[in-house]
């Protein structure tokens, strides 16, 4: 997700809005921009390609401001440039806009209202800007002008949208839909944001907008309407100051804060580890060592030897070494025969992990080589092992693990594309990482904007259960895994994922009226075998939630996920289990971020 922030009415704009964007540097991004204006006549439009240092190279010290709006965007429409930075401007010069989200039919209303229309940039967002433009034009007022844009913007767009009016900048026009958005109360000014954690250091009193609300926003005056014109009063709530707290921002549970972050976790990955040429930067010495070995073991833990299961897969697909994957605690007190120049691959989100460590530690005194994946560095299992790659997925706070366990699968694909390119083999230069890891976070995005119809079938299905399936083959096995333990750690709703074909050979005897049988279809050639299990369990009273890929969908399907990369469709499918698993456990009135008898860090074996 894009980071935006915005203000009316303090005097360090500049420094307020910078700020602002450094809090959300953690979302990922690849440029960034600022528009203020002092309300005396001067302002100042800053765009940059990069990181946010970049931005303030550009910013002399006779930038100043009272009111004005920062940006940062993650490229989608359009390569990462300046041009295509936020904030864009109307063609006349009077309207600066950000905006967050996607405009689904930008393309059809450059084609119906703007075809004489100079665009600077290639994106669908300032599509809005210049409707805005072109409405005001013809005689409309500002507020007129921006809510006619909006109401023409397609049913499938998302956005947060702020506007400043050149020619009155003393009101700071906000919308939302869908992407998240937030007006910050303060003392004789206001701000609004994507996320608290951006403007915590003015405030923690914010009100939550909804979606098709339409603000106007003054130093001194918060007028919200609804999508009818209708005034809204609300309350703002209150960020508590205590460290914990301050991080969750203004979501009610880490839990679903950290499952909406990943999005931006995956482009994070694709800055870290992808150069501008689409080439995999990861340590040389690494990648020929694993190269030099016979045989991968990866051992791992609960949800990382789930992440390690999709990497299995990832490695042999397109690095076309043996891998196999271990549960650490089995491995360290019954070690497999091993082969002769082993590599192991150790996942943890903490670095902690006690039954890991006992395994890197045999490692270590037999002499082989190893790797740990982690979002810790420096933490123990990191230090220990001969090489570190880190998820910087930001903190995971939440005991059940989201980020850090999809975070865990991107670095397996990097790493195994890495490889796969340097040995020459054909289906890994075939696999451009920085498009699908991409397309990958505009899919997580597409599924974290639809919680209302995932949580009404939490409501439905899964609020009042006892026991609950999830089945899938192949990589959706794997998922089905991972979703399982999900489900069962903060709902403790006994859930179990199992291989659909295994379905009759025991375990149909369990299902019964009402019991709820999730079921993952991602790969068209085992579909059909997929399809014929959802009817056994049908016809013997299960209820059925279908999570299946976009093509393969029918009308009967639930959850519709958008179409990634075969090998990479655990990211995308894995987000509406943890946000059922999520409502589940809210709507039973459970500790969601802390389940009973859990611990985020393991450290005892």
């Amino acid at each position: 997700m894009c980071g935006i922030v915005g203000e009316v009415g303090n005097d360090n704009a500049v420094e307020l809005l910078i700020h602002g964007l450094k809090k959300l540097e953690y979302r990922g991004y690849d440029s960034a921009g600022i528009y203020v204006n002092d309300e005396k006549g001067n302002d100042y439009l800053i765009k940059t390609k990069g990181r946010i240092a970049e931005l303030e190279k550009k910013i002399t010290d006779d930038v100043h401001g009272k009111i004005g709006i920062a940006h940062t965007r993650w490229a989608t429409h359009g390569i990462p440039s300046a041009a295509n930075a936020h904030p864009h401007v109307s063609e006349d010069g009077r309207f600066y806009m950000v905006h967050n989200g996607v405009i689904t039919n930008f393309k059809e209303l450059k084609n119906e209202y703007l075809s004489d229309v100079h665009f600077e940039s290639e994106t669908d967002s300032e599509v809005v800007v210049q409707l805005v433009g072109k409405f005001a034009s013809e005689g409309l007022s500002a507020l007129e002008a921006f809510k006619k844009a909006i109401s023409l913007l397609g049913e499938g767009a998302s956005y947060a949208l702020l506007m400043i009016d050149r020619e009155n900048p003393e009101t700071l026009y906000v919308a939302k839909k869908k992407s998240p958005l937030l007006i910050g109360v303060c003392d004789g000014f206001n701000v609004v944001c994507s996320d608290a954690m951006a403007m915590l250091n003015v405030t923690h009193d914010f009100i939550e907008l909804h979606d098709g609300e339409i603000v106007e926003l003054t130093e001194n005056q918060i007028k919200i309407q609804d999508k009818d014109g209708n005034p809204v009063e609300r309350k703002p709530f209150h960020v508590s100051q205590d460290a914990s707290a301050s991080e969750k921002g203004a979501y009610e549970h880490f839990m679903l804060k950290e499952i909406d972050e990943q999005p931006a976790v995956m482009r994070k990955l694709v800055q870290e580890y992808v150069n501008e040429n689409g080439k995999v930067e990861i340590d040389e010495k690494l990648i020929k060592t694993i190269e030099e070995s016979d045989r991968i073991y990866v051992v791992a833990a609960g949800t990382s030897y789930h992440a390690g299961l999709v990497g299995h897969e990832l490695i042999e697909k397109f690095a076309g070494i043996p891998t196999e994957v271990h549960v650490a605690s089995e491995f360290a007190y019954n070690r497999p025969l091993l082969s002769k120049k082993p590599f192991f691959i150790f996942l943890t989100q903490s670095g902690e992990t006690a039954d890991s460590r006992q395994v890197l530690n045999q490692v270590n005194e037999l002499g082989y080589p190893s790797l740990t994946i982690t979002n810790v560095p420096n933490s123990t299992l990191s230090r220990e092992a001969t090489f570190t790659l880190l998820l910087y997925a930001g903190p995971e706070i939440a005991v059940a693990s989201t980020k850090a366990y999809t975070a865990q699968i991107a670095v397996e694909a990097l790493l195994a594309k890495a490889i796969g390119d340097d040995l020459g083999f054909e289906d890994s230069k075939a696999f451009d990482i920085r498009q699908e890891l991409s397309t990958v976070a505009n899919g997580m995005q597409t599924l974290v904007d639809e919680k209302e119809k995932i949580e009404a079938l939490a409501q439905k299905y899964l609020a009042k259960a006892h026991n609950a399936f999830y089945i899938g083959r192949a990589i959706d096995y794997d998922t089905a895994i991972e979703a399982a333990l999900k489900l069962k750690e903060v709902s403790y709703i006994q859930t179990e994922g199992f291989a659909a074909g295994e379905l009759k050979h025991g375990t149909i005897a369990l299902i019964e009226e009402g019991t709820p049988v999730i079921s993952i279809i991602t790969d068209q050639t085992i579909a059909a075998h997929t399809r014929s299990n959802e009817e056994e369990v049908v016809a013997r009273g299960a209820n059925l939630i279908s999570i299946v890929s976009e093509k393969l969908a029918t009308k009967k399907d639930q959850i519709v996920l958008p179409t990634v990369h075969p090998l990479l469709t655990s990211l995308v499918a894995i987000i509406p289990a943890q946000l059922l698993a999520y409502y589940a456990s809210e709507q039973r009135g459970y500790d969601v971020d802390k389940p009973r008898n859990l611990a985020k860090s393991v450290t005892v074996e």
